[in-house]
Parts: structure tokens; sequence; C-alpha cells
């Protein structure tokens, strides 16, 4: 129970950024929830109903009804229970909407940039994508530098809502690193990132939510050789 009469239950799969997001703001925010973890082999007749539009997790039932899509997640947690936990959300209305074009950018530009890398057929389409993922970066350098104003993080001197939403991907960029030797958030190119990644990786709250790295790393490698098998 969140407290308060408050029922809330995550529907998710352990790998999955877009879940972990939901997680993280559920234990930035200090909430207690009921998780239950989806086969996307054999989706549960709740996911579908919950979501009938994607049949996708995340999904957040509170008190019996269902929030779907994790940046949406996120801001309902920070709406509904503004007094627990830290803010997420920025309280001005302008820093608000720069956090949520942040977010967005995140979204489109990171994880677009990361399906060549794990899913590109030839060397050439892995390459862009190892392009792009540091094009990437050096926006998120800049947007972390003019969020921050030389506080920790991108919410300031707590997380906000672009580290919990940039947080969702951190175990992969863990993973990515060593299962394809590529150092996202190098501290020689983006030093801001790279500091921001230990403050994060070092939260209790990140911690608790966070999967095994090694465990994605298995994931991620098996993923590569059945790709590999199915070309031959």
């Amino acid at each position: 129970m969140a407290g308060g009469g408050d029922e809330l239950k995550l529907l998710g799969m352990w790998a999955s950024p877009f879940a972990l997001r939901a997680k993280l703001a559920l234990s930035f925010k200090g909430l207690s929830y009921h998780y239950v973890e989806e086969d996307f082999k054999n989706k549960s007749e709740l996911l579908l109903s919950s979501n009938p539009v994607h049949k996708k997790v995340p999904v957040l039932i509170h008190n019996g009804k269902p929030i779907c899509e994790s940046q949406v997640i996120v801001q309902y947690i920070d709406e509904v229970f503004p007094d627990a936990g830290v803010t997420l959300l920025p309280a001005d209305p302008h820093d608000r909407a720069v956090a949520r074009f942040w977010a967005s950018y995140i979204d489109e530009k990171l994880f677009g940039a990361w399906i060549p890398v794990f899913r590109g057929k030839t060397e050439e389409e892995k390459a862009e994508g190892v392009k792009q993922t540091f094009a990437v970066a050096e926006k998120l350098e800049g947007a972390l530098s003019e969020c921050c104003k030389g506080k920790p993080f991108f919410g300031g001197d707590t997380v906000g809502y672009v580290d919990v939403v940039l947080g969702g991907f951190v175990a992969w960029v863990h993973a990515i690193e060593e299962v394809f030797g590529l150092n996202q958030f190098d501290a020689a190119k983006t030093p801001l990132l790279a500091a921001w990644l230990e403050r994060f990786d070092e939260l209790d709250a990140a911690k608790e939510a966070m999967p095994d790295i090694g465990r994605l790393v298995e994931l991620e490698k098996m993923r590569q050789a059945q790709a590999q098998a199915a070309v031959y």
C-alpha cells in the first residue's frame, strides 16, 4: 500500500528500461507497490485489458485504474503524491516545459540511436548507431549543464524528472559498455554526464530499483547469438 488507502500495482518486465523508469519514480518517492512481472511471450489478461492500445509495459494501476506509458506514469506519480519523497517535476512552468522537452529527446534520440547498435545488420549500420549515440550524449551534456546550474543532477540538488527518465536507461548503459565496448558517457567527451552517472549509481533509491547488470549482459549476448544464427 502506498499509504492513505492508495493501492499501487506495477506491471513490468525486469529488463525493460521503461519499466525501470517507473520503478525509479516509485523508489524516489518512497512509495510501496505490488510488482507483477510480465512474460512478453504470454502476456497476462491484466496487461492486455489495462493497456489495450499498445499491450506493453509498464502499466501502473492505482486503485484499480490503469496509467500507461512510462513518462506519463512518472508525471502521474509526482502529481498524485506531491508530498512523498522528492519532487520530480519543477514548480516553474518554463523549467517544467524544458524538463519535458529533454525527456522526450532522450526517448526519441538516445533509444533510437541504440537500435542500430543492437540490431544493425552491417558494420556500417552499427558504426552509424555508435556515432549517433555520441552525438546524443553531447546534446545531453549541454542539457545537464543548462538544467543543473552547477548542481549534481538535472533536477538540481536532488534528482528530478529528467534524472528519472534518463535513469531508466542507466542499467543498459552499463550493459552496452560490457557487451559492445561502447562507453557512451565518456569522461573525456562528456565529463558532466560521466559524473552524473557515478552519482546516480550511488543513490540508494536507484540501487533498490536497478536490475542485475550481469543478467542484462547475458540477455543481450543471447539475443546477439540468436540474431547471428538467423543470418546463417
